[in-house]
């Protein structure tokens, strides 16, 4: 299908491109790596009447150290993602999910910051995002502020981001000398995941000493499986005492049962998957 028309905006800032979303409204759309707008374009799911190309704005593309944090541009690719050594060395678990993103093509044109806007629950780098405690930075018509991942997906295709706000950058700790996995289970003609498990542990003697757990499409936005990390500290990294403690993965989740696995699949999948993720990380 052929998309409707659009009024067609490419800023080279910042601030160009949030006055730009601030004078077409509520209507207005904004084009990163275009792998989740375009089909739904293509399909009219979507009208809007302006649609505000950031990919020619510098400031928000890189990686980069700021003191104790990591620095993500919101139109970095995945590809520059996984690949990127800084990443790779403080945050390898992001680097992991990101090598599961869909395929070579996409991860060449997609952005980190437009997967995070655009929050399917499905997704494979929210849980990620929310597990290394990211920040988002938000620039809108009164200024920027950070929100962080726990309180910036909201619900299914939903987050924080107002109509005239841009997602300019992803902050995060530093996670140096964390071991980490992302394990999901998808549908062999797609990528994307029924379930997934992002987790990063830190072992010292043996014995998991911390843990960060995050669960992808097990509810409307991802989801933090602290009974599991409670489960897990002190711990010998052990296939018994890992087991014990995924049992825990299904606490406080809402999943959807459709086409692809029903409620009660989603949840013993999530807690297999919890369990092969860790062992994965602690290198048992």
């Amino acid at each position: 299908m052929i998309p409707a028309q659009f009024e067609y905006v490419a800023p080279s800032s910042v601030d160009e491109a949030v006055s730009a979303l601030a004078s077409a409204g509520e209507d207005a759309k904004v084009l990163g790596g275009g792998q989740s707008l375009l089909p739904v374009l293509r399909m009219r799911m979507a009208d809007p009447s302006t649609i505000v190309d950031v990919g020619r704005i510098p400031e928000m593309r890189g990686v980069r150290e700021d003191g104790d944090q990591l620095v993500i541009g919101a139109m970095t690719t995945h590809h520059e993602v996984q690949r990127d050594p800084l990443i790779r060395q403080h945050a390898e678990l992001l680097s992991l999910a990101t090598r599961t993103v869909a395929d070579p093509q996409v991860r060449h044109r997609g952005t980190f910051g437009g997967s995070l806007a655009h929050a399917d629950p499905a997704g494979d780098l929210p849980a990620p995002a929310l597990a290394l405690d990211a920040e988002m930075v938000i620039a809108g018509p009164s200024g920027r502020r950070t929100v962080p991942a726990s309180e910036f997906f909201v619900d299914y295709f939903t987050t924080a981001l107002e109509p005239s706000d841009l997602l300019v950058e992803v902050r995060m700790p530093k996670w140096t000398g964390w071991n980490a996995h992302y394990e999901k289970f998808n549908r062999v003609a797609q990528a994307w995941s029924i379930v997934g498990v992002a987790a990063a542990v830190r072992v010292s003697g043996g014995a998991i000493a911390e843990a960060r757990i995050a669960l992808t499409n097990m509810g409307a936005t991802p989801i933090r499986a602290t009974g599991v990390e409670q489960a897990l500290v002190g711990q010998q990294a052990t296939a018994e005492a890992v087991r014990a403690a995924a049992r825990h993965a299904t606490e406080g989740t809402s999943p959807a049962g459709d086409a692809s696995a029903d409620v009660d699949y989603r949840e013993h999948l999530a807690e297999v998957l919890t369990g092969r993720a860790v062992l994965a990380a602690a290198g048992a």
